[in-house]
């Protein structure tokens, strides 16, 4: 039975529904009070005192919105059966459309509006049809299943093209704020929200456990704000501590509490997402006036959740599905690696006309049978741990199969150990595989790999390598926020004197800032380096006078330095 906690109280999600929706009510009025009277107190100041301060996230770019959240909903849901929610939905009209963009236009019901915000999202997508298009072809194997979901919940369809906004209908999406899959959704509200997320799998990215927590996320902020949706989307953007902080602020100015109101005081990445979603509303109603041909999306389930009850190669279940290794890991992005978890959930999503097929393969497979297993004989130097590392599986996994306890294996003693049945390279939508494309696609510069070292982190790595941070992240596939492992080999494009320099494990780069009193001579003498290094590291010349504030950037043996 799923629970909901609000404010330390744990609600039967089904039995209870009413007073959670009342709960979150009353807690948004008694904060949205006590927010107005700490602002007339401070005299119309931003700073509010002992409320907790929102990470701050930032989006430059278009279609990427991570997020932070503040929510206490915590639905213990079972990934098997999430499934088992979707009910099919039995259309007004006795003949149901056959295109499902005709379908989502007749159930629009997020207001309209001519604010300008929306007019330049609008303007911004009618000059790219190209790309709309891409992002509906790409949105037709998921946008059923979610149109189903929100009308068997109730919501508005027009939020089935929020993804579109999120991650252009891309499960494989990741941001700079660390947000993944369809609906961007970060490791903290993944938590919250009962998404699983380990080595094996990421329930961020998979279609239907994302799509539930997201929906109810969505009804949560939608209760919060008072049946608002505009307030409610802006909430899942911002977090819902910020649109509070907003619609204070707007009350205490005088101001009604609507979005558009209130959008002065909300972060600039809100300030468009909610408008740009309005605009793709208004281009899916309106295609015709707005000079658009979209795709033609059939109104019927384009994919069937087919129970494995185990662990599977994702290999093996193409083969056996009829369709290839690339198809099976689109419509399940979830699955991190070359066989789905072993702990769950136990079911692989495949198109409909492969369903059946792949159905009778499998009760016709034995469980030991849907992995490769290999014997293999313990010898001198090798661990537990470098086993798992070598075969793409878990110490968990190995320990479990091997009824082992602890790590400590001895020389001699044999062990089965799951493996893929294929090359790794051909699991092509793998993390792993994903992650080797991406370190190897071409850039400007020259390439490097660094091995991480203790108390490294891409932050000190990227101002090593004269590297911006950012690009660091990307070149990696990771954020910028992310913990770095000890001994991860990071791929880096920089200048090649600066990569020679900084792979010696004794060279340190680091930026000094000129003092009082400095000259050349003295700050070579202090580092022992040589006057020519500094004029050839900075490209300055001999004749020029250091100035206070002038930094400097100097590559430094820290074995020769004195602490003096």
């Amino acid at each position: 039975m799923q629970q909901i906690q609000i404010a330390g109280l744990t609600y039967n999600r089904h039995q209870q529904l009413k007073r959670y929706k009342s709960a979150a009510r009353s807690n948004y009025l008694a904060n949205l009070t006590a927010l107005v009277a700490a602002i007339t107190m401070a005299g119309c100041q931003t700073h509010i005192p002992n409320m907790p301060e929102p990470i701050s996230t930032s989006i430059p770019v278009l279609l990427e919105s991570p997020k932070t959240v503040e929510v206490e909903l915590l639905p213990e849901r079972s990934a098997d059966n999430a499934q088992n929610k979707t009910k099919v939905i039995d259309e007004s009209s006795s003949t149901p459309p056959v295109d499902l963009l005709r379908r989502i236009r007749s159930d629009f019901s997020l207001p309209t509006s001519e604010q300008k915000a929306v007019q330049q999202e609008l303007s911004w997508y009618l000059s790219q049809k190209e790309y709309l298009n891409r992002v509906f072809t790409r949105a037709n194997r998921y946008l059923y299943y979610i149109v189903n979901e929100l009308q068997r919940r109730g919501m508005p369809t027009d939020l089935a093209l929020l993804p579109i906004v999120e991650s252009a209908y891309d499960p494989f999406a990741y941001s700079h704020g660390r947000a993944a899959g369809l609906w961007q959704i970060i490791p903290g509200t993944a938590t919250h929200l009962g998404i699983k997320q380990n080595w094996w799998y990421d329930g961020r990215r998979d279609v239907i456990d994302s799509t539930q927590g997201a929906l109810d996320y969505l009804e949560y902020l939608h209760d919060m704000f008072n049946g608002d949706w505009l307030l409610a989307l802006a909430g899942y953007n911002a977090g819902e501590g910020n649109v509070t902080r907003a619609i204070a602020r707007a009350l205490n100015a005088g101001d009604p509490i609507d979005f558009w109101h209130i959008t002065p005081y909300l972060p600039v990445e809100t300030r468009a997402y909610v408008p740009r979603l309005l605009a793709i509303t208004n281009i899916i109603k309106n295609a015709e006036a707005n000079g658009l041909v979209l795709p033609s999306l059939a109104n019927e389930p384009q994919f069937e959740s087919i129970p494995t009850n185990s662990q599977i190669d994702m290999a093996l279940a193409a083969e056996l599905a009829g369709i290839s290794i690339e198809q099976l890991y689109e419509f399940n992005p979830g699955v991190n690696r070359w066989a789905t978890d072993p702990t769950g959930p136990h079911r692989l999503l495949v198109p409909v006309n492969n369903a059946t097929q792949l159905r009778l393969a499998l009760a016709s497979l034995g469980v030991r049978d849907r992995v490769e297993w290999l014997r293999h004989e313990v010898e001198t130097g090798e661990t537990l741990s470098h086993l798992a590392e070598r075969h793409q599986t878990t110490l968990a996994v190995l320990r479990d199969v091997n009824n082992i306890e602890g790590n400590l294996i001895r020389v001699g003693q044999s062990l089965m150990i799951p493996r893929a049945t294929s090359d790794l390279s051909a699991y092509t939508l793998s993390v792993d595989a994903r992650l080797e494309r991406n370190n190897n696609q071409a850039r400007s510069g020259q390439r490097s790999t660094h091995e991480v070292r203790p108390g490294e982190s891409l932050w000190s790595i990227a101002r090593n390598y004269g590297v911006d941070l950012r690009d660091l992240a990307n070149w990696n596939a990771m954020a910028p926020a992310d913990i770095l492992s000890v001994g991860r080999k990071l791929v880096i494009w920089s200048d090649e004197t600066v990569i020679k320099r900084v792979s010696n494990e004794r060279i340190r780069r680091i930026t000094y800032t000129v003092r009082r009193g400095d000259s050349l001579s003295r700050i070579s003498t202090r580092f022992r380096v040589s006057v020519s290094e500094l004029l050839e590291w900075n490209d300055i010349s001999s004749e020029e006078y250091l100035q206070p504030g002038q930094q400097l950037l100097l590559f430094v043996d820290v074995t020769e330095q004195t602490t003096g």
